[in-house]
């Protein structure tokens, strides 16, 4: 990468992941916070103050319009991702936008449409696929030394206070635990499994009419299963345990954020590898989309928009098989 470019950043939502990521930033080389919005100037200025960015907008808007910003995360709720995203794009800036990508499958087309028309780079933040451990369990799973997966198991759950108005039971601001958390066990799925031949998932639902917890079961070929859960109201381990015909992976709690695994292998006691990470883990992500821009690439080789698509409509069919409409 060049040495003297700088990527002047914007940060597009004040909420508790953005405040993670405007940390990961000070630690990445050639990237500077330049600039945070808020629909409340007052936390966009509490924000830009804590985390020493020049600029900051009381509306979505002036930040896209900003023209010193070259890249711009959405930490913005759910729905609002994909009208924040194509703002942005239009506005020909560099997009890196939280998962889920948007509510639905179309929506994300439109994105990746835009996007290509105004030869601009766009990306889902599935921060997981850049994380140490995990492209480690990925290599080793490329290798077959393990042999043949026959089996996935993962899980995602935690236990939150119910409150209609928070995010993640409102329904109005796409909550629930399947679009919430659901998504890591899924994408884990994706990642190591590939698209499932078949879909099938249960769920029980609170009061504001989404889903408190969720349970996934994906066919494979050659009676291959995936068994994912989520939940908000229940604290999970959540770890992926992969199973193969000579061995087992297990990624240690909590499996979508810096982490560690174990190999056992037949006969021979469970090796443990680490992985120690300085950052929040969202440096890996931050630094492969500069790397992207850098190289001219307006999509990303890793987290590609067919991931992504593949990934959403992962997420449609549960919906439709559990009868979530937003």
């Amino acid at each position: 990468m060049n040495p003297k470019r700088t990527y002047k950043w914007g940060i597009l939502g004040c909420g508790k992941i953005a405040h993670k990521f405007a940390e990961d930033l000070t630690t990445i080389p050639n990237a500077l916070l330049h600039a945070v919005a808020s629909r409340d100037i007052t936390k966009a200025e509490n924000f830009a103050r804590k985390h020493k960015a020049s600029n900051y907008y009381g509306n979505y808007l002036e930040l896209s319009k900003d023209p010193e910003i070259d890249i711009i995360y959405i930490a913005t709720p759910h729905v609002f991702h994909y009208e924040n995203t194509i703002m942005c794009l239009s506005a020909k800036k560099a997009v890196l936008c939280e998962k889920p990508f948007a509510m639905n499958k179309n929506q994300v087309k439109e994105m990746i449409k835009i996007a290509k028309e105004n030869n601009t780079f766009l990306m889902e933040a599935l921060w997981t696929y850049f994380l140490p451990h995990y492209q480690a369990v990925l290599k080793i799973i490329a290798t077959n030394e393990l042999g043949n997966i026959k089996s996935l198991r993962a899980n995602f759950g935690f236990a939150s206070t119910f409150n209609p108005n928070s995010r993640i039971f409102n329904k109005q601001l796409g909550g629930g635990s399947l679009l919430d958390v659901g998504i890591y066990p899924l994408f884990a799925a994706l990642s190591i499994l590939g698209v499932p031949e078949k879909v099938e998932a249960s769920a029980q639902f609170s009061k504001t009419g989404i889903d408190e917890n969720c349970a996934i079961t994906l066919s494979y070929k050659n009676d291959v299963i995936a068994n994912l859960y989520s939940s908000i109201t229940e604290k999970t381990n959540t770890e992926a345990i992969i199973q193969f015909e000579n061995g087992t992976i297990i990624i240690n709690s909590r499996f979508h954020e810096p982490s560690s695994f174990s190999i056992t292998k037949k006969d021979k006691p469970s090796q443990l590898y680490e992985f120690p990470v300085q950052t929040n883990g969202y440096s890996y992500e931050a630094i492969h989309v500069q790397e992207m821009i850098f190289n001219k690439n307006s999509e990303s080789t890793i987290m590609t928009f067919e991931k992504s698509l593949q990934l959403i409509e992962l997420l449609d069919t549960v919906r439709d098989k559990i009868n979530l409409v937003y």
